[in-house]
């Protein structure tokens, strides 16, 4: 199922090529993976879950 999603890169990760990245996958549900090993496996979020992590204040 993730193979039918669109990756997007985290603004927040490192802009160099081989820099530390995370990227999501929006769906029915949010998926979140390591850009340098993107077949190790996914984190599944729901869609609230996800809105009430990012939307957080430190």
């Amino acid at each position: 199922m993730s193979q039918d999603r669109t990756w997007r890169k985290s603004s927040y990760s490192d802009a160099t090529e081989s820099g530390d990245c995370v990227e999501v996958a929006f769906g029915h549900d949010v998926l979140v993976r390591d850009s340098k090993n993107a077949g190790a496996g996914t984190l599944t979020f729901s869609a609230p879950a996800w809105r009430a992590f990012v939307q957080r204040q430190p």
